[in-house]
């Protein structure tokens, strides 16, 4: 049974690339407060302060004191994929931050949630490259979750979490299936009611491995679209925060409504 509960992270507890419809995102965060709920007779007030492109560093420096002032019974906190694929990659300081968000939160007395990042190799192009800072990353979340009993959902243990139809043609986002694994992924660790261990399950097909050429054209493709934007930005010093506030800054009681909680469509 749960109050209040308040998101803050980065793109991902944004909420992208799960469209609500309206010309904005939902996401795992909000998915995740449906589960809650629609699982409870207490009304849920729900807030997200996650805001796209911060580190982990920006997330602490600014969700973080106004999550605490909202006063949650429940917080997720999630950050560092940004630091992990920028140039330069400080994890001292990423466990730093995420000590500190672990920790005040607990003393605070809220259940705080968390999770860890599934190998990129099957995803992303640029993924074996990026495999040591995800894993380095996820031993850093892993180990001060455990310092400071913040709940885990490892999904770096889970091979569902690297199939690429869970997630965006930017490989690096979720999509609509892969924001529903995750929610219900997380309502499963929280012990909500209905929640079981389903989203662990393999989609029912077989995934198609393209051929050589095939992956070739479709790499070269994503990296037109989405690394050379990406790339440029980074090179000009914008932020891609720019122009980008929280989408539910001031907790709101969650309707209750129909969702399934097994990590399925619906």
């Amino acid at each position: 049974m749960f109050h209040r509960y308040v998101a803050i992270g980065d793109s991902t507890t944004e909420g992208l690339e799960d469209p609500d419809g309206l010309g904005g995102y939902r996401g795992w965060a909000d998915r995740l407060a449906e589960h809650i709920a629609n699982a409870q007779t207490e009304p849920l007030e729900y807030a997200n302060l996650a805001v796209r492109g911060l580190k982990m560093h920006e997330i602490r420096t600014t969700q973080f004191d106004d999550a605490l002032a909202l006063e949650p019974d429940l917080m997720t906190a999630f950050g560092g994929v940004n630091d992990a694929i920028g140039m330069r990659c400080d994890f001292a300081a990423i466990r730093t931050d995420y000590a500190a968000v672990f920790g005040h939160g607990r003393d605070a007395g809220i259940t705080v949630l968390t999770f860890t990042m599934p190998d990129p190799t099957a995803i992303n192009p640029l993924g074996r490259h990026l495999r040591d800072r995800m894993y380095r990353l996820n031993d850093i979340i892993r180990t001060e979750a455990d310092r400071y009993e913040a709940l885990v959902v490892d999904f770096e243990q889970f091979p569902i979490a690297e199939d690429p139809r869970l997630w965006f043609e930017d490989r690096l986002h979720g999509n609509s299936l892969g924001h529903e694994r995750v929610a219900a992924a997380l309502a499963w660790r929280l012990g909500i009611d209905g929640a079981d261990g389903a989203w662990t399950q393999a989609l029912e097909q077989e995934v198609v491995r393209p051929r050589p050429r095939e992956q070739l054209v479709g790499d070269i493709d994503w990296a037109v679209h989405y690394l050379a934007p990406w790339l440029g930005k980074g090179i000009r010093g914008i932020p891609y925060s720019r122009n980008v506030t929280a989408k539910r800054p001031v907790p709101a009681v969650v309707p209750r409504t129909q969702v399934r909680t097994d990590g399925g469509l619906g």
